[in-house]
């Protein structure tokens, strides 16, 4: 491999010829070679975002030329498009702040913008970090693309699981089956019911995820190293703002204390806390289906889901409920990583929080999976659920919790006489109920009607 030399301001570094990336980058990779997980390119998308709003803003308040606006815009378009995605090489763990990012931001808009102009016009600090520091240019870009993420990946992903089990509802009106609680048999609930909560679920989800994302909306930018704004020239914060929420579409603004935003993750608690709250919501879908799935001959066998692929490697026509697995594994990662955020976001000593890289990183795998989860569950499974109507009215049939129905007829303690002979002698309620003298079979047909549970 060829290397050219470059240097800072502690001494040369050689760096590979064909890379942009320039001597922090290097040290950066160098002397932190832990582990595999690397920045998300979705970081850099938004550095480029960040930086190409910085250098419009720059260049309105008289501090950049046009000339040098220009081409640092082309490299971040160029940086936003994919083009240079092998020159962001860092790892997650590095510096606390992301300085090490930023400066590989830095470098490669500098780099790459004076290969453009064959000539050393752009400075990685003096011009595409004008106005800036890594300290609310990290914060900002975890901001930026978190709300992205969320907004044009998961959110749509939720939609349409949603959508799915609203058209499962209407399709499954009036099939009326046996209730549980508790593991147990309960009073009769129709199917449509029973796929009303995994749809409201699914809304809910929205709803709270919407609500909580708004928090990430003001940006740190403009505060520079510890929220007092030294360096940011006046109207910089809000201009950036305003060009930042041009460019993506999306609703941001500056916040109202650079303090806070320099220091406090909290925000990022309380969404990924929303995103927490969703896998819940997800594991018990899961579950309620290969529970409702099993079988197919000594389980439930109450629904039916499609079969995907063999489930064992010696048992010929095995198939298992692998989508509800991989949902629920996803589900585990997701609850760990809120175990982490949670801690990286109450270690914020003084004016900055250090577990900066941890924090986006976890964040942007927990929405990540949960799209691509939601959307696989959605596609090869929720959508080919089928009833077992037999099987539910068997199952129906069989239930002694029907006796409810009885209790204002006969009272709490005949109705529990009924269920306890009938179980015990294996006859009908029916049976048991004239058989103790309570009612007959006649009054016992016109009580107990499960669609009038329901």
């Amino acid at each position: 491999m060829k290397y050219r030399t470059e240097h800072d301001t502690l001494g040369e570094v050689r760096v590979p010829e064909n890379k942009y990336w320039g001597a922090q980058t290097q040290r950066s990779k160098d002397n932190f070679k832990i582990g595999l997980e690397k920045m998300p390119l979705e970081v850099i998308r938004a550095f480029s975002v960040l930086k190409k709003a910085a250098a419009i803003t720059n260049n309105k308040l008289g501090k950049l030329d046009d000339a040098k606006k220009d081409i640092i815009l082309k490299v971040c378009d160029e940086t936003f498009e994919g083009n240079l995605d092998e020159n962001f090489p860092l790892s997650v763990w590095q510096t606390g702040s992301g300085t090490q990012t930023n400066m590989n931001v830095n470098e490669v808009v500098a780099n790459r913008a004076n290969e453009i102009a064959g000539r050393n016009a752009i400075h990685p600090n003096d011009h595409v970090n004008m106005s800036q520091s890594s300290n609310d240019t990290f914060t900002t870009a975890m901001n930026i693309a978190a709300v992205i993420k969320v907004e044009e990946e998961l959110i749509p992903s939720l939609e349409n699981i949603r959508d799915t089990f609203k058209k499962s509802e209407e399709y499954n009106r009036g099939i009326i089956k046996v209730g549980r609680t508790h593991l147990q048999d309960a009073v009769p609930i129709a199917f449509s019911q029973e796929v009303s909560a995994w749809r409201f679920m699914m809304e809910r989800a929205i709803e709270n995820i919407k609500l909580s994302i708004d928090s990430l909306r003001p940006l740190a930018l403009g505060g520079t190293a510890v929220g007092t704004g030294l360096n940011s020239p006046a109207g910089f914060a809000e201009g950036v703002a305003a060009e930042i929420k041009r460019i993506t579409g999306k609703e941001f603004h500056t916040s109202e204390n650079k303090f806070y935003s320099l220091s406090s993750k909290s925000d990022f608690s309380l969404v990924h806390g929303a995103l927490k709250a969703l896998s819940t919501d997800l594991l018990k879908i899961a579950n309620d289906i290969r529970w409702l799935a099993s079988g197919p001959r000594c389980g439930i066998g109450e629904i039916s889901i499609p079969e995907n692929e063999p489930g064992s490697s010696i048992m010929p026509g095995k198939v298992n409920p692998t989508q509800c697995e991989a949902l629920t594994m996803i589900v585990a990662q997701v609850m760990g990583n809120d175990t982490s955020i949670s801690f990286g976001a109450s270690q914020g000593n003084f004016q900055l929080n250090v577990f900066m890289p941890m924090i986006i990183y976890n964040f942007i795998q927990s929405v990540h999976l949960l799209t691509d989860g939601i959307n696989s569950f959605n596609r090869n499974c929720a959508s080919g659920i089928k009833p077992n109507i037999e099987k539910m009215q068997e199952n129906l049939d069989q239930s002694l919790m029907l006796v409810t129905a009885l209790n204002p007829y006969i009272g709490y303690e005949k109705s529990a006489a009924v269920a306890k002979l009938a179980h015990r002698e294996g006859i009908t309620l029916k049976e048991a109920v004239v058989k103790l003298g309570y009612l007959s079979e006649d009054e016992f047909d016109s009580i107990v009607d499960p669609k009038k549970m329901v």
